[in-house]
Parts: structure tokens; sequence; C-alpha cells
């Protein structure tokens, strides 16, 4: 009787973190767009609700609660339900870190072409992009980025 070994099977897990995202200037980002890339806004409604990139898909990546911010649990499927995984997307929240953290979710996740937009909408703001208005009529104050005195 021949004797049976048992199989070994490979499995690739990959595991992306905050520094295996692409991250890509305004002005690239407004090129990609140029050419049809989705940009998905995960800066909260009322962030959005303030100003926005034409054509901009909203989908929270946190929300504020009493506790602080917690991450938006439905945030994967609700992305699924309006982007196919081999999209290609920009990403962008108010000046990059949600942005980020939101496309290392996509990537594992299984999303294969996302990047983080340097700066965020603040950054989109600052290069002119977003219309006449003020940049203070446009932007949500965000700690991490120094007011210009």
């Amino acid at each position: 009787m021949e004797e049976t070994k048992p199989k070994t099977v490979l499995l690739s897990i990959c595991f992306y973190r905050i520094e295996d995202v692409e991250t890509v200037d305004v002005y690239t980002a407004q090129g990609f767009l140029s050419t049809g890339h989705r940009y998905l806004d995960v800066r909260t409604n009322e962030e959005f609700a303030k100003s926005h990139v034409e054509d901009a898909l909203n989908i929270p990546y946190m929300f504020q609660t009493d506790e602080g911010r917690v991450i938006n649990p439905d945030f994967l499927p609700q992305v699924a339900s309006v982007c196919k995984k081999d999209e290609h997307m920009i990403v962008a929240c108010n000046a990059g870190g949600r942005g980020s953290r939101a496309c290392v979710d996509l990537l594992n996740a299984g999303y294969e072409h996302v990047a983080n937009m340097g700066g965020g909408y603040s950054a989109w703001v600052d290069a002119g992009f977003a219309g006449d208005k003020s940049p203070e009529d446009l932007k949500i104050a965000c700690k991490f980025r120094p007011k210009e005195n």
C-alpha cells in the first residue's frame, strides 16, 4: 500500500500598513481625476457638506461620538456597494490622516488601486482647485494643520 503524504497549501496573506500606502500630491490627484479615477472623500458628512471635490463619493471613515472619533463599522461594505476592487481611487480626508488609514483598510480588503491624497481636501483648497471662495469658507479647521498668521 502506497503511503500518502499530506498536501502543503501556501497562503499568501498581505497586511498593509500606513507606510505601504501610495500618497500623491493634489496636482497628481487632479490629473488622475481627469483620466477617470474616482474621488473617495472619507470626511464626515458635515465636512463634506461644507465643500467638496466635484463628483466625489462621500463615505465617512470615522464618526465623531461622545467617546471621540470611532471608525465607521460599515465603511468597507459601503465602499463595496459603489466601487469595484479594481477601480482606481483617490482617497482623501481633511488633512491626510484618515485618508491614509482608510487606504490601509481598502488595500487589506483587496482594493488594488488606491492612493491617498497628501494634505487632504485642505491641500486641494490651498492649491486653488476649489473655486473662488476663500479657504476659510471652504475648509474645516484641523488640529493637525498649523494656522497661518
